[in-house]
Order: C-alpha cells, then sequence, then structure tokens
C-alpha cells in the first residue's frame, strides 16, 4: 500500500518583520540607539508552518499577502523551507502584514504588528478542497479574523480533524469558536488574559491548565523557561521544567514550539511525549541551534 504524508494544515497570519537590535529596549518618551536592524521572515502562522516542515511534517498554509515587495520576500521563504503556498493569496489592493520588533542584548523583545493582507483571507480558499487533501491536524493563531478560524475550524470538525489553537495574541473567543478547539496551547500572559489566574511558577501553570480544561478538550500552558504545564482529553495531567540554556533570542520560540508539536502529534506521538519534544525544539531555537526533524510516522 502507498502511504502519503500527513500534512499540518496552518491557517494564519505571514509578516515580514524588521528586527532591531539594541542594548536595551526603549522606556517610554526614550529614543534608544540601536546597533543593527535586519529583515526577517515572521507572523505567528507563517513561523508555525515553517517550523512544522523543518521537524518533520509536511505543512501547508493558507494565509494572504500583498503585491509588494514584503509578499514577495514572505512567499519566497516559505517555497525554500518547503512549505506548501497555493493557498497563499496576493492581493493588489492591500499591502502586506509587517512587524517592527526591538531585541535586547538578553534576547528579549518587543514587537509591534500592521496586520494588513491577514485581515482580508477569504473563507472561500479555506473551503477549497484541494486544501483538506491528507490534512492530519489545522493549526490556528488570533492573528487573523475569527470568521477565518472559525470557517477552517468548522471544516476541520466536519472531517474528523483535530484543531490546535494557539490563542495568541489574547482576546475573547467566541464560545461557538471555543468548541470547536481541541487543542488549546498559551503562554503564562495569554492564560492569566483568559481567567486562569497568574501564572508565576509550573504549580501555577498546572492550576491555570486545569482551569482552562473545564472550557477546552487539552490545554497546554507554556512558561518559559519555567517549563510547561498540561491537561489532555484523558484528565491525565503533567508537567516538566523546560531545558537550562543561554539565550540567544527568544523571538519565535513559541512558534517553533508549535510547529515541532504539531509534526510530533501527527505523528502519532503521545501527547506528552509530544510536549517534550516541542519544548525541546524550543530551546533550541532559543539557543540559536538549527531545528532538526522528528523521526515520528507521519503516513497513513
Amino acid at each position: 500500500m502507498i502511504t502519503v504524508p500527513r500534512t499540518v494544515l496552518v491557517v494564519g497570519s505571514l509578516h515580514y518583520d524588521i528586527m532591531v537590535e539594541a542594548d536595551h529596549l526603549p522606556r517610554r518618551d526614550e529614543t534608544a540607539v540601536g546597533s543593527r536592524w535586519y529583515p526577517k521572515f515572521g507572523g505567528k502562522g507563517g513561523n508555525q508552518a515553517v517550523s512544522a516542515r523543518a521537524h518533520g511534517a509536511s505543512s501547508r498554509m493558507i494565509g494572504a499577502v500583498g503585491a509588494d515587495d514584503f509578499g514577495n520576500f514572505i512567499r519566497a521563504h516559505l517555497g525554500t523551507s518547503g512549505v506548501d503556498d497555493r493557498f497563499v493569496t496576493s492581493l493588489e489592493d492591500v499591502a502586506s502584514g509587517m512587524s517592527v520588533a526591538i531585541m535586547d542584548a538578553s534576547g528579549d523583545y518587543a514587537a509591534t504588528i500592521v496586520s494588513g493582507a491577514n485581515l482580508h483571507i477569504a473563507i472561500e480558499t479555506v473551503l477549497h478542497p484541494q486544501v483538506w487533501q491528507n490534512v492530519g491536524l489545522l493549526v490556528l493563531q488570533n492573528e487573523v479574523p475569527e470568521s477565518v478560524n472559525m470557517a477552517a475550524a468548522q471544516e476541520a470538525r466536519n472531517k474528523g480533524i483535530r484543531t490546535l489553537l494557539n490563542a495568541a495574541p489574547s482576546r475573547p473567543l467566541s464560545p461557538e469558536f471555543g468548541r470547536l478547539v481541541d487543542v488549546l496551547v498559551v503562554n503564562a500572559v495569554e492564560a492569566e488574559m483568559m481567567g486562569a489566574g497568574p501564572v508565576t511558577n509550573l504549580k501555577a501553570a498546572a492550576t491555570a491548565a486545569r482551569k482552562l480544561a473545564d472550557r477546552f478538550e487539552s490545554v497546554i500552558v507554556t512558561a518559559g523557561a519555567l517549563g510547561l504545564a498540561a491537561v489532555t482529553a484523558g484528565d491525565e495531567h503533567f508537567s516538566f521544567h523546560a531545558e537550562k540554556i543561554k539565550v540567544v533570542s527568544s523571538h519565535g520560540a513559541g512558534d517553533a514550539f508549535i510547529g515541532a508539536l504539531a509534526a510530533c502529534l501527527i505523528g502519532r506521538m503521545s501527547f506528552e511525549d509530544a510536549c517534550r519534544a516541542a519544548s525541546r525544539a524550543a530551546a533550541d531555537h532559543v539557543a540559536g541551534r538549527p531545528a532538526a526533524a522528528i523521526a515520528v510516522s507521519s503516513t497513513e
């Protein structure tokens, strides 16, 4: 029997990132002096699609860019990263999404995004039959309209495909959309903003995950250098500490985690093992180490 690679389908944002390095993040009314700047591929959706591919999964992207130089840069990066971009639309009448991020000497950062074309993803694209060929997992974030996420999640549910939502940035989720989410992933700040209480240690992360599990089947609360806590659909609980590493840059670490997690989940790795592998992938990203494919079966 011929085996067909199972695909991670990412519906989400694509940004042209302008990275600025400085010795510290500016305070209000301060003009800080940077040391260098450079362009970088970004957007949570794009980063997660690239990460899933880098960690061994077949990866497909639905999104929108402008018919501009930023959009050309974004599409070129998707192509060279091996992501299927047939369903990324180039729009003539709107600019590509972009962001400006300032990173300090310790690797911490602050960023501002301008959504642009990401607010104009056509729901008709999400419903295209070829989009769903061989898809094993749908991945969503909160940088595109909820109407787009809702349409994708409903189509996934109709086809018996699980939906993973990285609820970042935090925003209110409609109950109708929440019921379509199989796996929720949030960081400490997002968990608190969703009403799960402050997350200052792993015990608090575990408490937050249990609170959110009242509304979602499976929940992962990441707490940066502290580690993560999770509750599975079978009401299993676990938590573990993060690998101690020297930080090069934390920018995009959450997206590296999500992409690796998706690659593991479609490879039929257990939920806990997938979380541990994704945590190692995020540590590699923060430490500046190259991503490596995760040796799991991803065929059916």
